[in-house]
């Protein structure tokens, strides 16, 4: 076998010496993600510039046996594409395979480089009176490639489904250096085994998405945002029904937000004021939108009217400015970023189905509060779609070192009430290395044996993105 020196020499030989990092100081902001985790420093980074360059990179990889880490704009929360400590796992990013390579408006398509950071694409899109209509808080940097392999969700989902509903097609090196060519542009298309759909959600372990045809709609001329306070948790999924029924499939946002939230994200922008003359427990943020001669005033002022007749909404914020909408939408955004300067905490990313959200919710909170009465709970998220976001800020005055054990604990009992109600512990993030072990001890035997012969189909070697989803193959 080679060395792997020699690995770095032919990757400079073939793709220029601009094209590989290998100084630590360098490779750093590849080694994090969004929130700051960290686990070690790879081999290198690669950063290819075309389909043909990423397949010229695999093939090396698999000549030498050097494991390999797919990479786009690490707003990663489960550890997927984080280099392990080692140093002997290759950094592949695809960070300038960027370009657009076709908008068909007529089809209402678009063919994109993998390595396309999602805003780029959508203010593309809107050049040609289309929406891409991914909607995402880290849009600003994260890529279509990750977008694709952890099949991302987002704020949209219950208008428009995951990003397993907005591919067409995909162009992917496999683990061997093949290039298959799936970019097939058609909306129907019922030939055999859908291989792209194995590809979607697979966390680059089965291969590297390097292009994808993306399903467009037509860009909304309209929309109308409110954000509205409730009296508990059982009122947001009652009004839910109200919202879906009144709004039909114009409704494209319907987000749960608690007290302690619009709290956090003023502390984090200062400039943002409480939205209502007083406090409530709960909140909604909604949006609909629309194309062509729809009223969507007269539609959300009776959604309102009506909540309120039926003692479901106690107040309401309903912007009259596309600058008001935005400025609701800040709450959402900037509480993330309040939840972060509170350090080391519990982030979740779960599901259940929609009608459970309420006893889910108090059944969680109680077993949670019954093992750690000083910790913060902060429950929020796609209300629409049963995803939610069960984060537990751990007691303000435990030690640093004790933070992360006591968190996995808490963890692994919320997961336990979890599977009474039918949920799942990943909705949108994927499984990466974070959540593999509860993944694993979740999978019927059939399941296993059936993921890991599809693993071992795509990837005999176990170079690619090894120790994701499932554990890495022996040495």
């Amino acid at each position: 076998m080679s060395t792997r020196p020699e690995i770095l020499e032919q990757l400079v030989e073939r793709l220029g010496r601009h094209a590989l990092l290998d100084d630590p100081a360098e490779m750093a902001r590849y080694t994090s993600d969004w929130a700051g985790d960290r686990l070690g420093m790879p081999l290198a980074v690669v950063r290819p510039a075309s389909t043909a360059e990423v397949a010229e990179v695999v093939t090396l990889c698999r000549r030498h046996a050097v494991r390999m880490v797919p990479q786009g704009g690490h707003t990663g929360l489960v550890a997927g594409a984080l280099p392990e400590a080692d140093g002997g796992e290759l950094v592949i990013s695809l960070e300038r395979l960027n370009r657009i390579r076709e908008i068909d408006p007529v089809n209402f398509t678009m063919t994109v480089d993998a390595g396309c950071v999602l805003e780029t694409v959508k203010q593309a899109a809107a050049e040609h009176d289309c929406d891409f209509p991914l909607s995402l808080g880290a849009q600003g940097s994260c890529q279509i490639g990750g977008n694709i392999a952890t099949n991302a969700g987002g704020l949209n989902v219950l208008r428009h489904g995951m990003m397993r509903q907005l591919v067409l097609g995909l162009e992917v090196v496999l683990p061997d250096g093949r290039i298959w060519d799936g970019l097939d542009a058609l909306h129907k298309d019922n030939r055999g085994y859908a291989l792209d759909q194995l590809l979607l959600g697979s966390e680059g372990t089965l291969g590297i998405v390097t292009a994808a045809v993306l399903r467009l709609c037509p860009l909304p001329d309209q929309s109308r945002t409110a954000l509205l306070g409730l009296p508990s948790v059982e009122a947001v999924v009652d009004l839910y029904g109200l919202a879906r029924r009144g709004c039909s499939d114009l409704l494209t946002a319907f987000e749960l937000i608690p007290r302690r939230c619009i709290e956090l994200a003023m502390e984090a922008t200062p400039s943002l004021r409480d939205p209502m003359d007083a406090p409530h427990p709960w909140y909604v943020l909604m949006e609909v939108a629309a194309t062509g001669p729809v009223d969507l005033g007269a539609m959300i002022e009776q959604l309102v009217e009506k909540g309120m007749e039926r003692d479901l909404i106690l107040d309401g914020v309903l912007a009259g400015s596309e600058a008001q909408a935005q400025q609701l939408w800040q709450f959402r955004e900037s509480m993330l970023e309040g939840q972060r300067r509170r350090g080391e905490h519990l982030r979740t990313d779960i599901s259940v189905p929609i009608s459970t959200i309420p006893a889910f919710v108090d059944a969680a909170s109680r077993a949670v509060m019954a093992e750690s009465p000083d910790c913060e709970i902060i429950a929020y998220g796609h209300a629409g779609d049963g995803n939610l976001h069960f984060n537990i800020l751990p007691p303000r005055d435990m030690a640093e070192a004790d933070k992360r054990d006591h968190l996995h604990a808490l963890e692994t009992t919320l997961f336990e009430v979890l599977d009474g109600f039918g949920g799942s512990l990943s909705a949108e993030h994927g499984i990466g290395r974070t959540k593999q072990a509860a993944y694993l001890a979740r999978l019927s035997p059939v399941e296993r044996e059936l993921a890991e012969g599809i693993k071992a189909l795509f990837d005999p070697d176990g170079l690619m993105n090894p120790g994701r989803i499932l554990p890495a193959p022996k040495a």
